[in-house]
């Protein structure tokens, strides 16, 4: 299960009138080997149960979620994972774990009505799922990245060729086959990219190859497949595989920066013309409850987020969704914490968003949002 579909599914879980436990642990050894994360889990989730009166049916589901917890991260949490999401609610029959290669910056606790899926919709923009073609004129490798780690590898190999020197009509002929060598194999490395890139869902292809392979790679890649394609990077044939991830990380952040002017700058644009775009967060949230969401827009960094002075205007329909929980929402692990009612407002927005199939687009540059309280979207439709 990739971790779109598990988001979906934890965006599906209904509020619970029982506490759900939302924890995020940087798993990654300290400097001496040893994790960082027991003092974090000890201290927060007593502290949290003893918040609940005694005997109460909210404390009693809370500390079987918290025995549950300790066992799997005792038992279960692999030594190759550098995070861990856990996600549980006994009385609501929820225990989802997600362990993950990508770091998760800092532990976070978070209890309230429904899961707290903000900090894993931001990881999964961080790191998304991409495919990187390392290729030349025999040799190709076709590798499928997803939240840092590589995920999938397929490689076409075919017969390896050499100049070599004749002279008139030999040497003619001789370099019409090697170019029906060089065809041959950029055909079938386009067909096996086409295959994968259907069947792993891809929408962005990374390209490094020679100055002969890249002509006729872009004579052979039908439509569909060049317009996923987003950057060229300059790798050698034989890069290992943590060098292509890097450098196809970095090339993917340049991608972000560039695209997250242009989707803002849209976004705005059109909501000033009375178009397809919204701003704020309380009309993004109205918007998302009515399904009119493509595309939501939000700041990467939660303490941006606030309150627009003309929030109410959003509707009957956004208050109810923002009306406050069951169970009260607490958390901890991140300085300068966010005040309670952004993270529920931000809370709404990634479920919205997942719960209507909108594409969800962290905004790394704090100022481009910023007179919006640090969300905007743009539509589908308008009403």
């Amino acid at each position: 299960m990739t971790l779109t579909e598990q988001l979906e599914r934890l965006a599906a879980f209904e509020p619970a009138p029982y506490p759900v436990v939302s924890l995020y642990l940087n798993t990654q050894p300290g400097q001496h080997g040893r994790d960082q994360y027991q003092a974090f889990v000890r201290k927060e989730l007593k502290a949290r149960s003893r918040t609940y009166p005694q005997n109460s049916p909210e404390r009693e589901s809370l500390d079987r979620d918290l025995e549950k917890i300790g066992r799997y991260l005792e038992t279960e949490l692999r030594p190759s994972a550098n995070s861990v999401a856990i996600f549980a609610c006994s009385a609501g029959e929820l225990f989802e774990t997600i362990q993950l290669a990508a770091p998760i910056e800092r532990h976070w606790l978070h209890i309230g009505d429904q899961p707290h899926l903000y900090p894993l919709a931001r990881l999964e923009s961080q790191y998304p799922r991409y495919v990187a073609l390392v290729t030349d004129t025999n040799s190709a490798r076709i590798m499928v990245f997803a939240l840092g780690q590589l995920i999938t590898e397929r490689e076409v190999k075919n017969v390896k060729t050499r100049d070599t020197v004749q002279g008139g009509w030999s040497q003619a002929r001789y370099q019409r086959h090697i170019a029906n060598f060089h065809l041959h194999h950029v055909k079938e490395v386009v067909d096996t990219l086409d295959r994968i890139v259907r069947e792993e869902g891809i929408t962005q292809i990374l390209l490094s190859c020679d100055e002969v392979s890249l002509p006729l790679l872009r004579d052979q890649m039908p439509k569909h497949l060049a317009e996923k394609v987003v950057d060229h990077m300059r790798l050698e044939a034989h890069a290992t595989a943590a060098d292509v991830l890097k450098q196809s990380l970095e090339a993917m952040q340049r991608l972000n920066s560039r695209t997250d002017r242009e989707k803002a700058e849209a976004a705005i644009g059109a909501y000033r013309a009375g178009g397809l775009g919204v701003v704020g967060p309380d009309e993004t949230l109205a918007a998302l409850i009515k399904g009119q969401v493509d595309e939501l827009l939000i700041a990467a960094n939660m303490q941006r987020m606030q309150r627009m002075a003309n929030g109410a205007s959003a509707g009957s329909a956004n208050d109810a969704a923002l009306a406050e929980p069951a169970i009260a929402t607490v958390s901890a692990g991140e300085p300068a914490e966010a005040p309670p009612e952004v993270v529920r407002l931000a809370d709404e927005l990634i479920t919205k968003a997942k719960q209507t199939s909108a594409r969800i687009t962290f905004i790394e540059d704090p100022e481009l949002l910023s007179n919006y309280g640090g969300v905007a979207a743009l539509l589908r439709y308008r009403n």
